[in-house]
């Protein structure tokens, strides 16, 4: 019989596409966040794609075999669910598209049922269980401080990316090179590929660090974006533009990550999904004092207006080329550029 072994961008900082390695079902005892394990494909009646190591999407069908990882999320607006909800059937889902292997917990109605599999086996290497951190390399004693666009949002969707790209574009119009990177949330590798899309000269993420997503015990999260930012601080950037995913209150220790890297923040974006939920972060996360409020919250005049009472933060659609005068004159402030 055919059998088709389909590598998830979940292994994208692995060297699994070479070979040289087995799949072993292992007791659960030894089962553990970011292993490399294959599920088959027991499913296909509602999400039906994997995300390959390239960022391009697959549809996969039933009987297919695809590597991916232990992992969590927990989205707001989507799905959530863990590794450790496993049971007995040996049932779990794709919780991205990226190979973020784990039971469902709860499911909007709005999206549909995740890829279902049956998990097969830990991917084995002499006779050792193979795990994302086997392919991090250590930690350098460089300090991060490449000057920083910082986007955050108030929740998931509410247009950290798309910002992100829209900064990115006009910072390389500047002249400057640039990194992109996005430190939390869930492993999907098109977000930080939009980036280097828009002219990121470099691009990183929390996978780099051997995280299948950044719901990790907080000392273990702490740990490993300090040594991501070693890495990221290796590359001659002249400014990074950085996504902390979700918002900062959700358990993806968006929190940690800003604290990480408050030293090198410049200009510090809000992206909001409501009027309402900017008080709301304000509020709840002291921490954050945005420079300027956008996303979904600033798509029409009366969001804008909304903001503008609620408060004294500019606020403005940068998706708008109206409004790209104002965002470069902010840019060029904060990072100390020359018109």
């Amino acid at each position: 019989m055919y059998e088709r072994f389909i590598h998830s961008s979940m292994t994208r900082i692995s060297d699994l596409d070479e070979g040289s390695c087995n799949v072993d079902a292992l007791v659960r005892t030894q089962w553990e966040r970011g292993d490399y394990v294959v599920g088959k494909v027991i499913d296909t009646s509602g999400y039906r794609e994997i995300e390959l190591t390239s960022g391009r999407n697959m549809e996969v069908a039933a009987g297919d075999y695809v590597i991916g990882a232990f992992g969590d999320r927990h989205a707001t607006l989507e799905i959530t669910g863990s590794w450790e909800n496993i049971g007995e059937d040996h049932v779990m889902h794709a919780l991205t598209r990226a190979g973020l292997f784990g039971r469902q917990e709860s499911r909007s109605t709005l999206v549909q049922r995740p890829l279902a599999l049956r998990y097969h086996g830990h991917v084995v290497r002499n006779g050792e269980k193979v795990t994302m951190t086997d392919f991090v390399p250590p930690a350098t004693d460089r300090s991060f401080d490449v000057p920083t666009v910082l986007l955050v949002g108030t929740s998931m969707s509410a247009g950290k990316t798309t910002a992100g790209r829209i900064v990115t574009r006009r910072l390389k119009g500047m002249g400057l090179q640039v990194l992109g990177a996005k430190l939390s949330g869930a492993g999907r590798f098109r977000d930080v590929l939009s980036l280097h899309d828009a002219g990121a000269d470099w691009i990183f993420d929390f996978v780099d660090a051997g995280l299948p997503s950044t719901i990790a015990p907080k000392p273990d999260f702490r740990t490993s974006v300090r040594g991501l930012l070693t890495r990221m601080a290796r590359p001659d950037a002249d400014v990074a533009v950085i996504e902390i995913g979700a918002s900062p209150l959700e358990p993806y220790n968006g929190d940690i990550a800003i604290e990480e890297l408050q030293d090198a923040v410049c200009l510090t974006i809000l992206c909001a999904s409501d009027p309402y939920a900017v008080l709301g972060v304000q509020k709840a996360f002291s921490m954050l004092q945005p420079d300027l409020v956008t996303g979904i919250a600033t798509n029409t005049a009366a969001g804008i207006s909304l903001l503008d009472q609620l408060t004294p933060l500019p606020a403005f659609n940068i998706r708008d080329a109206d409004t790209h005068g104002r965002l470069d004159a902010l840019l060029r402030d904060r990072l100390g550029i020359e018109a």
